[in-house]
């Protein structure tokens, strides 16, 4: 008793006075954001010793029967139904046909309960549905998306009353009801708070009844299904002057369900968001009046919107983009890998060449990657998680690594890639990479600010605690609040600094690792050491720098990508486990491994470099990175593996690309893939010819070197690669077509 009075009177109090003095308060938008959704396996990484046995029980996701049939029947019909260069260049629009087969097929309520219609599909069903659709058309998989992701289905099923739920579910899950979601405005963009739309809780008479209402006025753009939509979830600030639904003036972001016909409201006129025709744009709303059960959860939830918004994200955010991203990340690398076997240059596949096998292998471990990581997040978000920081560094890390892997296909492509027609299978995707980078939480912000910032208070065990404590209005509790957990936060990162320098100095050999880890377990023991050394430098960055890290972005991001690299590390570990831990597939493991490594050694020293506290830097960084330990990048030797993999048939690359080209239904896909069997049917018969020093298979067959079977073969190769590497080409007068109207002038 005499030792906690003592350490509550000469340790805890004076540390607390000046800690709540030091940390910054949290605005009520940056605790609601920190709030919503919850951690999972990155409060696991953030403690700086994972837990393995853990790990093992998460079970991988899956389809169930129905969710299969679905995406054998309904998705397959729909993607033998898209023509993505009449929707890009023709109509910039969706058929009519496939609009009605999207509504008829209940596409727009896949995560609605089946008691209100909807299919009810699980989150890896969800994403599987997307990612197929994607690689036909970016059109139609972000039309199916966006209804699925954040709109008014999922902040129903989240937070709607009853009434709401029987009314709108079944009504959205049929079609019926067209939804989009407004809450990007000229004014507030990453800064949603700043947003100047408003609702006036007031009394209006309709239709000779006076109504208790909310009277709103907004203007919203980039908003995507807004030219088409029939209900607008929309996000306001709800005021309430006359005090009608309670004592407080202004309550705060709220979210309403508005039917688009109403009196006052305009949709103006379409956006073209990099040549993607999906249906987007502004929309406005002058005094437009709407009672008072449109608020989604009713008065109860009102002022309460922008937390409903970041819970929605949290599940929705680690779907949709990631799950798109991931399907282009395994289409470029399946298609550059069987156009660089095909195309050959000097005589020889220009996939032998190292400068193409540098690309070609960063892509096959790029979409074993990004893959990977959509599987484990779906298999969180299927457990029940909404973990927001696992879900922004998936929709911030997919994209960036799909940028990467469209960029690296192109390049090897080449002219095949850059001219455009119905046969390029690349130039949509690459036109659309803007909108993935810039969309559901521009990557910039995401990086900067997010992953890390959120994720430090968030996924820390005891930091979030402690905030709390130190922002308590009453100040003995706050105290006493502190006081339980300031002493445990203080043992468990005395624990982590020896357990992270032990690592460091003894290469992580007697590190934790699965028992059933075979192979992989020297890339678990690692993955534990920057773990402990990455927990270890945050803690000592926010005692150093607290509320000011807000302010060092720069710091910040690289702290985030060490926690992503970590996320997206543990989840290749998982693939290769739940795949059967495939020798053949161990390149592609390694790839990953190594350059998470890399890359993870690289943000320390950047860290560390530009550290405020130089002494308290150069002393971490002797005790974290031992000379003569330093991590290497894969070598040339491991990513010409990589790239043997996307050139030569075999079951790792079934596994790694077979899953999605196949259900593309794209006539040059399904040409370059028929142009790559033959080639390598024929492999045998080209060796020994050029051995032979014959340059003309058909000099050979003539002298009867080849039977007329073999040379059926290498005509049919020959034919079919011609095909492949021719581009498309139009009439002089294709494009003297009437002038478009031009636009209007920018909005103010």
């Amino acid at each position: 008793m005499n030792w906690r009075s003592w350490r509550r009177s000469w340790l805890t109090e004076p540390l607390y006075r000046k800690a709540r003095v030091a940390m910054p308060r949290l605005s009520s938008t940056e605790k609601e954001a920190i709030d919503a959704g919850d951690v999972w396996w990155d409060a696991q990484l953030f403690s700086g010793q994972p837990d393995w046995q853990a790990f093992a029980q998460i079970r991988p996701a899956g389809l169930s029967a129905a969710e299969r049939a679905f995406i054998d029947g309904p998705v397959a019909q729909l993607c033998a139904m898209l023509d993505d260069w009449d929707i890009s260049w023709n109509r910039y629009d969706l058929p009519p046909e496939v609009w009605a087969f999207l509504k008829d097929n209940g596409f727009f309520g896949m995560i609605i309960p089946p008691e209100y219609g909807g299919l009810g599909f699980s989150a890896y069903a969800h994403s599987e549905v997307v990612s197929r659709i994607s690689v036909r058309s970016v059109t139609a998989a972000v039309t199916v998306m966006v209804p699925n992701s954040l709109g008014p289905g999922e902040l129903l099923l989240q937070f709607g009353t009853q009434a709401q739920r029987d009314h709108w579910l079944p009504r959205l899950a049929r079609g019926l009801e067209i939804p989009s979601f407004g809450l990007t405005s000229p004014e507030a963009g990453s800064d949603a708070a700043s947003m100047t739309d408003t609702g006036i809780v007031c009394r209006q008479m309709v239709d000779g009844v006076e109504q208790l209402g909310i009277r709103l006025n907004w203007h919203k753009r980039y908003i995507t299904l807004s030219p088409v939509a029939t209900v607008l979830g929309l996000a306001f600030k709800l005021f309430d002057p006359d005090h009608l639904i309670g004592d407080i003036d202004e309550l705060g972001i709220s979210v309403a369900l508005v039917p688009t016909h109403l009196p006052g409201i305009t949709i103006g006129r379409r956006h073209l968001p990099s040549m993607q025709a999906f249906q987007n744009g502004p929309n406005q709303g002058v005094d437009v009046f709407v009672p008072l059960d449109a608020l989604i959860g009713g008065v109860e939830k009102a002022g309460q919107g922008w937390p409903m918004l970041m819970s929605a994200l949290a599940a929705g955010r680690g779907i949709s983009l990631p799950s798109l991203s991931a399907a282009a990340c395994i289409f470029a690398a399946h298609t550059a890998g069987a156009y660089a076997r095909v195309r050959t240059q000097f005589g020889i596949p220009i996939g032998k060449f190292e400068g193409i096998q540098e690309k070609l292998g960063r892509m096959a471990a790029n979409a074993y990657l990004v893959e990977a990581a959509r599987r484990f997040t779906c298999a969180g978000l299927d457990q029940g998680h909404k973990p927001s920081v696992v879900s922004a560094i998936m929709k911030l890390h997919a994209t960036e690594h799909m940028r990467q892997s469209i960029n690296d296909a192109m390049d090897v492509h080449a002219g095949k890639a850059v001219i455009d027609g119905p046969s390029n299978y690349l130039g949509g995707l690459y036109r659309a990479l803007p909108v993935g980078i810039t969309v559901e939480g521009a990557n910039i912000l995401t990086r900067n600010l997010i992953v890390f910032g959120q994720g430090a208070i968030r996924a820390h065990p005891y930091l979030m605690q402690e905030v709390t404590a130190l922002g308590d209005s009453d100040q003995q509790a706050g105290e006493d609040a502190f006081d339980a957990v300031i002493w445990k936060h203080l043992g468990h990162s005395a624990k982590n600094a020896l357990r992270a320098v032990g690592q460091a100095w003894t290469g992580a050999r007697f590190a934790a690792a699965p028992a059933e880890a075979g192979l992989a377990a020297p890339y678990y023991r690692r993955l534990g050491r920057y773990a402990s050394a990455f927990s270890l430098i945050s803690e000592l960055t926010l005692l150093t720098l607290g509320g000011s890290l807000k302010r060092k972005e720069m710091l910040s991001a690289r702290l985030g990508d060490i926690l992503a690299e970590l996320f997206l590390l543990s989840a290749v570990l998982k693939r290769w486990h739940d795949e059967g831990r495939h020798e053949s597939d161990l390149p592609l493991l390694r790839w990953c491994a190594e350059q998470a490594f890399f890359t993870i050694e690289k943000r320390i020293d950047d860290v560390l470099f530009n550290f405020p506290a130089r002494g308290l830097a150069v002393a971490l960084r002797f005790l974290l990175k031992p000379p003569g330990m330093k991590a290497k990048p894969p070598s040339d030797k491991l990513t010409a593996l990589c790239a043997d993999i996307l050139l030569e048939p075999s079951d790792s690359r079934d596994r790694l690309v077979g899953s999605v080209w196949s259900s593309c239904n794209h006539a040059s896909v399904a040409q370059l893939e028929q142009a790559f069997d033959l080639v390598v049917q024929a492999q045998p018969l080209q060796d020994r010819l050029r051995h032979g020093g014959v340059k003309d298979w058909r000099v050979a067959h003539a002298k009867g070197v080849l039977t007329d079977e073999q040379a059926q073969l290498l005509e049919q190769a020959e034919a079919a690669v011609r095909a492949v590497i021719n581009v498309d080409d139009f009439a002089p007068d294709a494009f003297a077509r009437q002038p478009r109207q031009k636009p209007e002038a920018p909005s103010p």
